[in-house]
């Protein structure tokens, strides 16, 4: 039953991305905030389809930036995409250069200033990205909002942060505001399951600017990393036991 609901929410989630996206499309094609409103839109529109046919619920806690700051997020899911467009007035995302030609969300994307960046030239895309973000900002200023591991994680996974958040948050001078997250435990990477409970998203105290990017690096990860775990545990998950080799 459980893999059933979990079905049919995706298709209607990807029907009504379809049907919504184009139908409001005049909207985003007036205004950036036409299409921002469009997009919260479709974010509620996707909430309210997991409570009533997966019985999954979204919360919020903390206080979301509405200025100028850099967001860093733990990203397990595309819920926490949708929950980020949700909660911040003007979220332009760092995003995967391939989801420029995906039907519907990469031409919004691009339409609110979302910068996106080729995985592996690593120097290249960095300088890029800090470039595309600046015409972004300049053009609507925003929250500049990144997930440092660059890739949705699943729970209890480690991947390296990366130091495309570092370069941002010490170009920019801006303060960075912590999103943590347990996204995963109910919705994973590449998983068909939509788990019934409470996908929590939590804005943690603002990391001023003015760190050295390797503080600031450590300073995040650690952050994430215990606030993320611990909105998991809540959640009911249970890390596995390190094997006897470490």
């Amino acid at each position: 039953m459980l893999l059933l609901r979990s079905l049919f929410f995706d298709f209607m989630m990807y029907f009504s991305m379809l049907v919504i996206g184009v139908l409001l499309s005049p909207m985003a094609i007036w205004s950036v905030g036409g299409t921002y409103w469009v997009m919260k839109f479709y974010s509620r529109t996707v909430f309210w389809l997991l409570r009533v046919i997966c019985n999954l619920k979204v919360e919020f806690r903390g206080t979301p930036p509405d200025g100028e700051q850099i967001v860093c997020a733990k990203h397990m899911s595309f819920l926490d995409i949708l929950m980020l467009m949700h909660a911040l007035p003007r979220a332009k995302y760092i995003m995967k250069k391939e989801l420029v030609w995906a039907p519907i969300i990469g031409l919004y994307a691009l339409r609110i200033g979302a910068a996106p960046v080729a995985r592996g030239k690593k120097g290249a895309a960095v300088a890029k990205m800090v470039k595309d973000m600046n015409e972004a900002k300049k053009k609507d200023p925003g929250q500049l909002v990144i997930y440092p591991q660059g890739t949705r994680v699943l729970p209890g996974q480690h991947k390296p942060y990366k130091v495309g958040a570092g370069v941002l948050y010490s170009r920019f001078g801006l303060d960075c505001v912590p999103a943590a997250s347990n996204t995963g435990v109910f919705w994973a990477r590449r998983s068909r399951y939509r788990k019934p409970g409470v996908a929590i998203m939590e804005f943690l105290e603002p990391i001023p600017a003015g760190l050295e990017i390797p503080d600031f690096m450590e300073k995040i990860e650690t952050v994430l990393e215990t606030e993320s775990d611990r909105l998991m545990v809540e959640a009911g998950f249970v890390f596995p036991e390190p094997s006897g080799g470490e």
